[in-house]
């Protein structure tokens, strides 16, 4: 008599097929890569030379989310593992259909002027004309130079926070006029240890010589000045001309990139006056940046969704911000 008749005959385990293993282990890796993308760490590629010497173009880097906070993903309809557009194609990459709130976890530590930080850089000019939901803006590595409610400002190309002198980071590259005889072969120039993004051909002189731009250390500034093809290096520094390209884009600013400021960083919670001097300075980041709608300026009127913000009222800013440098000579993400 068969006293186990209540208990289910077992049954046998249907082994899996060598496709249907690859395809479960594949899932899982997509599924644990893209969370601890998103949470824990993150393989980048330095695209551009400003980092330069400290970070090389195409260097990898793999960059610590939580030191500074995690920040919750806002577009979930998004192929993983891809940012902006799918892998060698001009097709984006996510749909935006669905935007979620953006909250930053707690994290270890806080932002540290001369830290370098990765970030999503948030003009539209910056991520060729299209205007990505901000996780998904093209990322920047910079050096910060400036917290939230520091006066940031530049002198004879030394960089100031609160008044004091910051460190210039080693192998820092400054910007020198080269004449030659000739071209200069990029042979030459790679002997040199130059590459491309050091320096740009500017033309011919009016004795035909050729001219050059060039990004030097102080040792390449000494080797290139023992060349025999070189006949006359100079330093590039811009003293009291203004550079209208460089933020605040306005007729009477006179900074450029040797003298600076003296700028207030914006801090949350940060009062400030309504009037045509500040609004040159924070327009555009209460037009853009600070969730507001239907905002419009005009000179010294600054008017929200219809109200308008009168010059002796003050305007609070609320995004806490950080002021970052471009160089040429494991970090976290802000």
């Amino acid at each position: 008599m068969n006293l186990k008749f209540w208990k289910k005959p077992k049954k046998e385990k249907i082994k899996k097929s060598f496709i249907r293993e690859w395809y479960d282990s594949i899932v899982f890796a997509v599924i644990a890569a893209t969370l601890l993308r998103w949470s824990v760490v993150e393989a980048y590629v330095i695209p551009t030379p400003s980092m330069e010497n400290s970070l090389l173009v195409g260097d990898y880097l793999f960059v610590s989310k939580f030191h500074y906070g995690t920040r919750t993903p806002q577009t979930p309809l998004e192929l993983p593992l891809m940012h902006q557009k799918i892998w060698g194609t001009s097709i984006p990459s996510y749909l935006p259909w669905i935007q979620l709130p953006a909250y930053r976890l707690p994290g270890l530590t806080k932002i540290k002027r001369e830290d370098v930080v990765v970030f999503h850089v948030p003009p539209i000019s910056l991520n060729e004309g299209v205007d990505h939901p901000i996780d998904q803006k093209t990322n920047y590595v910079k050096r910060c130079m400036g917290i939230a409610g520091d006066v940031l400002e530049i002198k004879n190309r030394n960089v100031f926070a609160n008044g004091k002198l910051l460190g210039n980071p080693e192998n820092m590259k400054f910007s020198y006029l080269a004449t030659a005889k000739d071209e200069v072969n990029k042979r030459n120039f790679h002997k040199l240890g130059l590459d491309k993004d050091d320096y740009t051909f500017l033309g011919r002189s009016a004795d035909s010589k050729a001219v050059y731009k060039m990004w030097l250390t102080n040792k390449q500034l000494a080797e290139i000045k023992e060349v025999s093809y070189f006949t006359s290096v100079i330093d590039d520094y811009t003293k009291n001309d203004p550079d209208n390209s460089i933020f605040p884009t306005i007729e009477r600013n006179k900074w450029n990139a040797d003298n600076y400021g003296p700028l207030t960083i914006p801090k949350k919670g940060m009062r400030i006056p309504i009037n045509d001097s500040t609004l040159n300075f924070y327009g555009e980041i209460i037009r853009l940046y600070e969730k507001n709608k239907n905002v419009a300026i005009q000179k010294n009127t600054l008017t929200i969704d219809g109200k308008p913000v009168w010059p002796a009222w003050s305007y609070p800013l609320g995004a806490h911000r950080v002021s970052l440098r471009r160089e040429k000579h494991l970090m976290h993400e802000s």
